[in-house]
């Protein structure tokens, strides 16, 4: 029938030589202890995915801590859209991605003001082309750190208060191509769960790696409020928390900011914690920007006051 769709079988699995094996641990596999890199080959091999080409990676997490140490398997966006065009189902968008730009936000963590990155794929089924859409934010996903410096008096390195965007990942260098990568991952998960749940794309991690975060566990930190959200409360509330525990409030839309600004006062004096904070409650306060942009503002510049 003309128009139609054959689905492509899965690959087969990838055979490695001896020599293939070697470069993988030496190179891409190489923090890697044996039962780590038994199980990164088995994924590589079971997503048909090859490490050489750099369509799937092994970071470890924790990697000096015994105790903590723990191994995350990524995919890499040309890997995500591999897996996705062997289902016969897929092609990609036509059109660039779509951004958002706040100047206001303009700084040292978002040289452009970047607010979120929109990419579409497409998925054929029941017999026509059906959109899925994914969006990225940056104050999510970008890695941004605290500053540490060199302090003569104490002879070792220390925090000098300052956020700052890790000069050594791409997020600093192509901006707008890795928050894009991180919303067409997104779109690829929507569109093929089967395949794709819980694979993530390397930019994605970034942040998550460069505070020893599984993954898993930081979306888990998101997930926690949007399952809360989904449980009936009202829809002019933000979802906030306040404690070191993590209890989420949902917060009336026309309290929020006076809440966060107290907040903010009564630990003016502790920019860490401030930051802490701020991670922990980004899903809230990107909620709070959509709704009540102007609160959302004058909260954002009080946050990057006390903790400047």
């Amino acid at each position: 029938m003309a128009g139609a769709i054959i689905p492509i079988s899965k690959a087969a699995t990838v055979a490695y030589s001896d020599r293939d094996l070697a470069l993988i641990r030496r190179t891409v596999a190489a923090d890697t202890n044996n039962d780590e890199f038994n199980l990164f080959i088995h994924m590589a091999r079971h997503f048909g995915l090859d490490p050489l080409r750099k369509q799937i990676y092994a970071f470890v997490f924790s990697k000096d801590d015994a105790k903590k140490r723990r191994m995350s398997v990524i995919v890499g966006i040309d890997g995500l859209r591999t897996i996705a065009a062997r289902a016969g189902d897929y092609r990609p968008d036509e059109d660039e991605p779509e951004y958002e730009v706040n100047t206001e936000q303009k700084g040292e963590t978002n040289p452009l003001g970047l607010v979120k990155a929109t990419v579409r794929v497409w998925k054929h089924a029941y017999g026509d082309w059906h959109r899925i859409t994914g969006s990225a934010y940056w104050e999510e996903l970008a890695p941004i750190k605290e500053e540490w410096a060199w302090s003569d008096a104490t002879r070792r390195k220390q925090p000098t208060g300052k956020r700052i965007l890790d000069p050594r990942s791409n997020w600093a260098k192509m901006p707008r191509v890795m928050l894009a990568k991180c919303a067409e991952a997104i779109a690829l998960r929507k569109g093929w769960p089967d395949d794709l749940s819980n694979v993530y794309e390397t930019s994605e991690i970034d942040r998550a790696r460069m505070i020893d975060l599984l993954p898993s566990e930081a979306a888990e930190q998101g997930a926690a409020a949007e399952r809360l959200q989904k449980l009936g409360l009202q829809k002019d509330t933000i979802p906030l928390t306040f404690d070191e525990q993590g209890t989420i409030e949902f917060v009336p839309l026309g309290q929020a900011a006076d809440r966060c600004m107290a907040f903010l006062l009564e630990k003016r004096d502790e920019p860490s914690l401030i930051r802490q904070w701020a991670t922990r409650n980004r899903l809230g306060l990107r909620e709070f920007w959509a709704k009540a942009p102007n609160d959302a503002l004058a909260v954002k510049k009080e946050i990057e006051k006390a903790t400047a």
